[in-house]
C-alpha cells in the first residue's frame, strides 16, 4: 500500500476545494477566526454545525482560493457570508472576492448581522432553499 507522506510545516496543503494549494499561514488565520467568531456567526453556527440543518454539512472559516469564507456547504456549492459593519468599508473587496468565488462555480449568500439576530428562522429557511436549488 502506498501511503502519502504527511505534509511538513511550511508545505502547501490541498483541502476540500479540489486543486487549491493553501498557505499554512492562511490555515492558522482560519483557525484563529474560528475562535473569534462574531456573535452572529456563533448563533448561525449553532444551527449549521453537526449537520443540524436537514443533514447538510457545513464548514466554518473555509479557505477557498485564498479567501476565508464564513460558512461553506460543499454539497450545495454554497458560500454564506454574515455581513457586519466591516463589509460597508470593504465593498470593493467583497465584489472582487465574490467574482472569484462565482468563477469557481460557487453560489454566494450574504446575510446581514441584523437578519441573524432578528429573523433567524427565516435565515435558516433561506439557506436551506439555496442548498436545494440546482447549481
Amino acid at each position: 500500500m502506498n501511503n502519502p507522506t504527511p505534509p511538513r510545516k511550511g508545505d502547501s496543503i490541498n483541502h476540500i476545494i479540489t486543486g487549491q494549494t493553501i498557505n499554512p499561514d492562511k490555515i492558522q488565520i482560519a483557525k484563529e477566526l474560528r475562535c473569534q467568531m462574531t456573535p452572529e456567526e456563533k448563533i448561525l453556527w449553532q444551527h449549521l454545525r453537526a449537520n443540524r440543518l436537514h443533514g447538510l454539512h457545513f464548514r466554518r472559516q473555509q479557505i477557498i482560493d485564498g479567501f476565508i469564507v464564513d460558512f461553506y456547504c460543499h454539497a450545495a456549492k454554497l458560500v454564506i457570508e454574515v455581513d457586519g459593519k466591516i463589509h460597508e468599508q470593504q465593498a470593493e473587496y467583497d465584489v472582487e472576492r465574490d467574482k472569484v468565488l462565482s468563477a469557481r462555480g460557487l453560489r454566494l449568500l450574504r446575510i446581514k448581522n441584523e437578519e441573524v439576530r432578528q429573523k433567524l428562522d427565516q435565515v435558516l429557511k433561506l439557506i436551506y432553499q439555496f442548498c436545494l436549488e440546482e447549481t
